[in-house]
């Protein structure tokens, strides 16, 4: 197994490494047209859709700049498959445009420009495809006289770091990778904690026997998980064969008493046209025989003909306990099974009371599931606040705080997960994605985006989380574009360009 891992970390060392030595050999990524590389710009922009990065000679006027532009699409930086693509170098009035029909290779455009005049212009993209139109504009481009101070300029433009990582947009386009913003926002006091997924009180069903007798499942199969649906049989008792519960005996005594109370109702009727019965006998008469005849119209006559009373299901959903055997005797009343729709479910949380004053600004929660570190949002499973506890007391001193949630596959009943209780504030802060942070013996760091090309490692103090997003108290700054996805490989390939020598960098 160890030397499994270890071939397949080597293997992925050299792919990195190869890949990094094509590119900054002189060819850009997928790209078979030599260039000069310390003396490229390197322009990054976006639109709403899209990434732009863009190698070009420096442009110096009458002569010709050649653009090597890749796409990648922001929903999943994968390399834009299909398009056309319009460049266009405007300087003042004067505008120069290519277009292209579709990528020389997947995600890749390759443009040539002759600027006429010189000055500062503005590079604009216009990509029209299939899925929709996107334009990105890359303003403060340099038009020069001199290719020398053309070529000097660039040099000193490019981007610099003692722990710069090269990852190709060869290499992002075949690993699962995306950067986004670190961006400043309301981030306020997040309380994490674990809490138990539990089923609220008005969704489980008890159902229980309703006479004593010898309990019988009507499906041998009756267990926990099973689906059962509403008016469906669920059991029976019988008490046929128990001397103090005879059903038959006690149903054969209803019909002689109903029997017996309408012949004399029938009696007393007769008599009262003579007056031989005063009313308030035939008010006695008239009595006893409703009761009669409500015992014997009773559940007897419909569940105990046999000697057997058959329970069945109040609502349609699955069984969540079993409480007695089959073939156990049960007494009228005790809880057979429970039922339950399945349709919500409670998280429940206790707290210190130390966390008692921000409770009352309590905003959202994140849940995240421990198998399979799936991270939910409370508004995702159209959840809600419930309650949280007022008082606290010396048998519990912690502090239950529920929250209400719409059932989601992987969340099952009585196991637990990890909460994290956000409260409102007015407060501000930097914050990242949890996977761009990768932790190095006890410190943090992110690699932040100098080109879409190279990344800088850089040394951050972190904060809070919420489960999504991490507060950054030192190293990066608002609108600094980090690696939120594929940090582990952008640090492979930063360690093997350290291991090979023959490896090209940024100048």
């Amino acid at each position: 197994m160890k030397t499994t891992t270890l071939i397949t970390l080597l293997s992925l060392l050299m792919f990195i490494s190869c890949d990094r030595n094509a590119h900054y050999d002189g060819r850009s990524s997928g790209d078979d047209h030599d260039h000069a590389h310390d003396d490229n710009l390197y322009l990054t922009a976006y639109s709403e859709t899209l990434e732009l990065f863009a190698e070009a000679r420096p442009f110096v006027v009458g002569q010709e700049s050649f653009i090597t532009a890749h796409f990648s699409t922001l929903d999943n930086f994968r390399p834009l498959a299909e398009g056309s693509v319009t460049a266009s170098l405007a300087i003042g009035s004067n505008v120069i445009q290519q277009t292209l029909p579709q990528p020389t290779n997947a995600g890749i455009y390759r443009f040539s420009l002759t600027p006429a005049s010189a000055g500062t212009g503005t590079l604009i993209f216009d990509i029209h495809s299939a899925k929709a139109g996107s334009q990105i504009i890359v303003p403060g481009i340099t038009i020069y006289t001199s290719e020398h101070e053309a070529f000097h300029t660039a040099a000193d433009m490019a981007p610099t770091s003692s722990s710069g990582a090269v990852f190709t947009k060869a290499q992002s386009w075949k690993v699962d990778f995306a950067t986004s913003e670190a961006r400043r926002g309301p981030f306020g006091q997040v309380i994490r904690t674990t809490a138990q997924i539990q089923l609220p009180p008005g969704d489980e069903w008890t159902v229980a026997a309703q006479a004593s007798g010898v309990l019988s499942f009507q499906d041998g199969n009756l267990v926990e998980g099973k689906a059962v649906s509403a008016r469906g049989a669920l059991f029976a008792t019988d008490g046929s064969q128990m001397a103090e519960n005879d059903l038959p005996l006690r149903h054969a005594e209803a019909e002689n008493e109903y029997n017996r109370a309408k012949a004399e109702l029938a009696r007393a009727k007769d008599l009262a046209v003579d007056k031989i019965v005063s009313q308030s006998e035939l008010l006695q008469a008239m009595t006893d025989f409703a009761n009669a005849e409500a015992a014997y119209n009773n559940s007897l006559q419909k569940n105990f003909a046999t000697g057997r009373r058959t329970v069945y299901a109040p609502v349609s959903g699955y069984v969540t306990r079993v409480l007695a055997q089959n073939g156990e005797f049960v007494e009228a009343g005790q809880p057979v099974l429970s039922i339950s729709q399945n349709r919500g479910l409670m998280i429940r949380a206790e707290l210190q009371p130390r966390h008692f004053d921000i409770l009352g600004r309590i905003e959202s929660g994140n849940i995240r599931l421990p198998g399979n570190g799936s991270t939910y949002t409370l508004e995702e499973l159209g959840g809600r606040l419930v309650s949280y506890g007022k008082v606290a007391s010396t048998a519990n001193p912690l502090i239950p705080v529920s929250f209400s949630v719409n059932n989601q596959e992987g969340f099952l009943p009585g196991t637990f997960v990890e909460l994290f209780i956000k409260t409102s504030t007015s407060a501000q802060a930097i914050t990242v994605p949890n996977e761009a942070i990768i932790e190095e013996m006890g410190n943090y760091f992110v690699y932040v985006q100098l080109t879409a090309e190279f990344f800088e490692k850089r040394a951050i103090r972190i904060g809070a989380t919420d489960g999504f997003r991490t507060e950054i108290t030192e190293g990066v700054s608002d609108g600094e574009r980090v690696v939120s996805k594929g940090a582990m490989m952008v640090k492979l390939a930063q360690v093997s360009g350290a291991l090979d020598p023959h490896a090209g960098h940024v100048h």
